[in-house]
């Protein structure tokens, strides 16, 4: 067969290109490539040529992080540059539960797992907290103030280390939140459930002794836990247990919460239940939100590994704090030196989040003390508020009475046009209407 250019996948012109080359060769001259068997023959090589260039095709493009579709494989290619896409958030409401009991104890304890079930839209989702919580009680009454409680179901998994094979510890549940893991290690001489290990994002600083674990994302959204190996990181003890918990949760779909029915449990301190618990609410369920999208991953992987976790450009910052602020929807960074006057040796930070227009001043500290670990020194960081800007659209709309047979459902139709464009352009909307006849 003489040498092609195959520039694509079409079936028909494989098919074409076998039959040039088999009417080439003299013992096939006066063949019927149409009506004959061969007919037959040629459509199989050309179908098995056809799914083995496709293939081909799939697993090149598969191959690089520009090109890959699979969220499987742009997790693998983001992992080779030490990005671990964010996972999904729970959403976390404040409660608090009085509690009271006729007889003499002295504390309460909230145990952690299941608490709470909240109603968004028709549906109950389940609020669990990571830790138990413990209140004093005074005359059989006690209050747990202030509770945060995590949207999804709280779960525990045990590992034994085995240091004879090529063990993993995978996590087996989808959806985690990552930031409710925690990791336990309990040596052969120690007691309860051991010492509790630090979560690190890269190993700098790290030493021999460092009590660490990283984690990455491997298939179907579930999670592996990393732990030293003697060098960068404590070697795990052949025979330690290792205890790991964590919240699966439903992300975004858990805002909005604002009712709570109790459906924890309560002890006191002889282990005792306590059966006389109220809930209170104090603020409804925010700031859950989903896995971190293909489109996401792809740009932001490659700039944070440019950025090598430190902050000195702006587009360094941007990454950066959409990795330690997962709720972040925009972020916009400005260098002091670009201001009117200039405020050397500052960055000016603003930041859009994904529920509301302002950063709480909470989160504001958050990120301004995580920000430390990568910026460098002498550099001071600043989180401004957003300046929003309202729109009042003032219309008149004019129609054809012959056309139009409902006046006050052409005016509804518009409003509804003005306020969804004005919601996905500027997200603030105020507005009046007016409305005028030929």
């Amino acid at each position: 067969m003489p040498f092609t250019k195959f520039t694509n996948l079409d079936f028909d012109q494989i098919k074409t290109s076998i039959k040039s080359y088999l009417r080439a060769n003299s013992d096939f001259t006066d063949f019927d490539f149409e009506g004959s068997n061969f007919s037959i023959l040629i459509d199989t090589l050309a179908y098995n040529t056809y799914i083995s260039a496709f293939n081909a095709n799939m697993v090149a493009n598969e191959s690089f992080l520009d090109s890959a579709t699979l969220r499987e494989n742009v997790v693998s290619l983001a992992r080779n540059i030490g990005y671990v896409p964010r996972s999904r958030i729970a959403s976390k409401a404040t409660v608090s539960f009085s509690v009271s009991t006729s007889e003499d104890k002295n504390t309460a304890t909230l145990q952690a797992g299941l608490v709470c079930v909240g109603a968004v839209n028709n549906s109950n989702y389940i609020f669990s907290i990571p830790e138990d919580v413990t209140t004093t009680l005074k005359s059989g009454n006690g209050t747990f103030s202030d509770v945060t409680v995590y949207e999804g179901t709280y779960l525990k998994k045990q590992f034994v280390v085995d240091g004879s094979l090529d063990q993993r510890f995978l996590l087996d549940n989808s959806f985690i939140d990552t930031s409710t893991i925690v990791v336990k290690v309990k040596g052969l001489s120690e007691s309860g459930e051991g010492r509790e290990y630090t979560r690190s994002d890269n190993i700098i600083n790290i030493n021999k002794n460092s009590e660490i674990y990283l984690i990455q994302e491997v298939q179907d959204e579930k999670y592996e836990i990393l732990f030293g190996d003697g060098y960068f990181g404590k070697k795990l003890e052949n025979g330690a247990i290792i205890t790991v918990s964590y919240i699966t949760t439903n992300g975004e779909e858990g805002n909005g919460a604002s009712e709570f029915a109790f459906a924890g449990r309560v002890i006191d301190d002889v282990n005792g239940v306590i059966d006389n618990v109220s809930i209170i609410s104090n603020t409804r369920s925010v700031n859950g939100g989903q896995s971190e999208s293909i489109e996401s991953i792809k740009y932001f992987a490659p700039r944070l590994y440019s950025s090598q976790y430190r902050a000195v450009t702006a587009r360094d910052y941007e990454a950066i704090i959409q990795s330690i602020y997962p709720n972040t929807e925009s972020v916009s960074v400005v260098g002091g030196e670009e201001l009117d006057p200039p405020q050397f040796g500052n960055v000016i930070i603003s930041i859009k989040p994904k529920n509301g227009s302002y950063v709480s001043d909470f989160d504001k500290q958050n990120i301004l003390s995580k920000l430390k670990n990568y910026s460098l020194s002498g550099i001071n960081q600043k989180l401004v508020d957003l300046k929003v800007l309202y729109v009042e659209i003032d219309s008149a709309v004019y129609y054809n009475n012959s056309k139009v047979s409902n006046v006050n459902d052409l005016k509804t139709s518009v409003i509804s046009v003005l306020n969804s464009f004005a919601k996905s352009n500027i997200n603030q909307f105020g507005g009046r209407f007016k409305y005028s006849k030929l």
